[in-house]
This record gives structure tokens, sequence and C-alpha cells, in this order.
């Protein structure tokens, strides 16, 4: 089945979106990786100046509109998967299933192509 993952700010505005294909119900942790396998798919597909991913891959620096990256390479998934894992650990990113924050790893959610999905990155503020 087809599922619309988006990308959110904390304000709920959609700046990126992503259909995946997931086959019955699946635990968060495999979402996760689901969708940066897919991210980077498509970017070692076609690779650009920019990233536009989950997390930062190692090589890139972050910039307004994505990852800089200092020369097109191919991006590991499963190393951006388990960096994306980790940040979601870190309280980097939180995801919403419908209206409600999914905050364990491990739970088991059952989608459908109804189902509303949003990855929220949060914004270290600068300062003190």
């Amino acid at each position: 089945m087809r599922v619309m993952i988006h990308d959110e700010t904390a304000a709920g505005r959609v700046v990126g979106a992503l259909e995946l294909d997931v086959a019955g119900p699946v635990r968060l942790r495999e979402l996760i990786r689901l969708r940066v396998r897919e991210e980077v798919a498509r970017y070692n597909a076609r690779p650009v100046e920019r990233f536009h991913g989950l997390v930062r891959p190692t090589a890139a620096e972050a910039d307004l509109n994505g990852y800089l990256m200092p020369a097109p390479a191919r991006i590991d998934w499963e190393q951006q998967a388990d960096a994306a894992v980790t940040a979601f650990g870190r309280n980097a990113f939180f995801v919403l299933v419908g209206d409600r924050q999914v905050e364990d790893l491990d739970e088991e959610l059952t989608l459908d192509e109804a189902s509303r999905v949003a990855f929220i990155r949060l914004v270290q503020l600068v300062g003190g």
C-alpha cells in the first residue's frame, strides 16, 4: 500500500512529501528506515548539489535549503537510516500519525492510504 509521508514545520506547514510503499503493520523504526532508504535512493539515482533528507550525510554541511554536498557522491542508506533512528532518540525530530505523536521506535503502526504521517524536525535555537 502507498502511504504519503509529510515533512512539516512545528507550525504545521508542509515543506516536503514522499510516497512510500508500506506492507502491512510496520514499527516506527522500520518506517523511518523505509523513508530514509527511499530518499537516499532518489538522491543516488540523480546526485545533485543538495541532499534533501531527514538527517545530514556525514560529508554534507547544513544550509537553509537542505544539506550541501561537497561533491555529488553516493550516500549509504543504511548509515543514514542508523543516523535517523539515533536522531529520533535524541529528539531531533518527532513523528505524528494522525493527531497522535508516536514516541516508541518499536510501536507497531497500522497505516492505510488515508493515514496522515508527519515528520517534524526540531531546530535548535541559537543564542543564549
